[in-house]
């Protein structure tokens, strides 16, 4: 089986790794820069456990180096899917399956919800470039519960959590999902089918967008945003406005803001991706985390002033920071 990464980060590297010991797959990775010498010297690298594990990798710079896959994982930020999308067409066969690894709302949401009208969400899908590029028919959904860090091109370490959720855009199942779970269960994934990979996404959407841009804004880590009554409370507030969207979405969510509070609590001083990419220097995945869910309650006429206040400040942060566009 052919199998391609294009992000070999953190959360690629880690699948792409683990996918590269099965003898039944070959993985290629489109990388640029350091991570491609890395690649290239190096093969994927991943170090769990207390073990450094290594697979082979074919690695180039253009995607048609690497030609058509039976699977591609995209697992790149946010900010850069629009170039992706563009470059990846040598990888894309009629039959290929593209499994996007990444946070927030997912550009192909717009075309699985009939309340959004078919029509792209101008936050994650400016001009709906990346839905042109990538047909809707060849993507199944992923949803990613695991935790790990990039401690060098081309390396990427462990943290903690293996669960992986897939399932078809719009609901139900079938085999191709069912397949690809099982091979990532080959792999030593907690993989689970979803009956609906909307909901899946929506609810890990629910503690991000807000846990994100707070600690951007501030540098706290996650436990002491929930120890602090007032910003606690901000959570819950923007919490229960998304909770709305997603009820209008027929993405509901069952539980209450502070029962989510007691499942973060459990990660401990723990920095979100985007405190991580404040840190490093990094572009903001701010419109996939907080800007794609102002849009959608706009689109569906549910009032978000907490949302929009968290945008808004994590805006401005980020250009101050000179690591989100003017």
């Amino acid at each position: 089986m052919r199998v391609a990464v294009v992000g070999v980060g953190a959360i690629g590297g880690f699948v792409g790794a683990r996918l590269g010991l099965l003898p039944e797959v070959r993985v290629s990775a489109l990388a640029r820069g350091a991570t491609l010498q890395a690649l290239q010297s190096h093969g994927l690298r991943l170090r769990m456990g207390g073990e450094m594990l290594s697979a082979p990798v074919l690695a180039s710079a253009h995607a048609a180096d690497l030609g058509p896959q039976d699977l591609v994982l995209i697992a790149v930020k946010g900010p850069a899917l629009a170039a992706v999308a563009r470059d990846i067409a040598p990888l894309l066969a009629p039959h290929t399956l593209v499994v996007p690894a990444m946070n927030g709302v997912p550009w192909w949401f717009s075309q699985a919800l009939p309340v959004l009208g078919g029509q792209p969400l101008a936050a994650v899908d400016p001009q709906g470039r990346i839905a042109e590029a990538i047909p809707f028919a060849q993507v199944l959904g992923c949803v990613v519960h695991a935790s790990c860090l990039t401690e060098a091109p081309g390396l990427a370490a462990h943290v903690m959590g293996r669960g992986l959720i897939v399932g078809e855009p719009l609901g139900g199942a079938s085999a191709r999902a069912e397949a690809v779970v099982a091979l990532l269960q080959r792999a030593g994934f907690e993989a689970t089918l979803a009956a609906d990979v909307r909901l899946d996404a929506w609810y890990k959407l629910w503690g991000n967008m807000t846990m994100n841009p707070i600690t951007a804004i501030t540098g706290a880590t996650v436990d002491r945003v929930l120890d602090d009554p007032l910003t606690r409370q901000l959570c819950s507030q923007a919490m229960a406005e998304a909770q709305a969207v997603g009820a209008a979405i027929g993405c509901g969510i069952g539980q209450t803001p502070e029962d989510r509070h007691q499942i973060t609590r459990k990660l401990g001083a723990f920095k979100t991706s985007m405190l991580q990419d404040v840190e490093a220097g990094r572009a903001l995945e701010l419109d996939a985390l907080v800007g794609a869910v102002h849009e959608i309650a706009q689109r569906v006429g549910v009032d978000t002033p907490f949302i929009g206040a968290l945008l808004g400040l994590a805006r401005l942060r980020g250009q101050v920071l000179g690591l989100y566009p003017a």
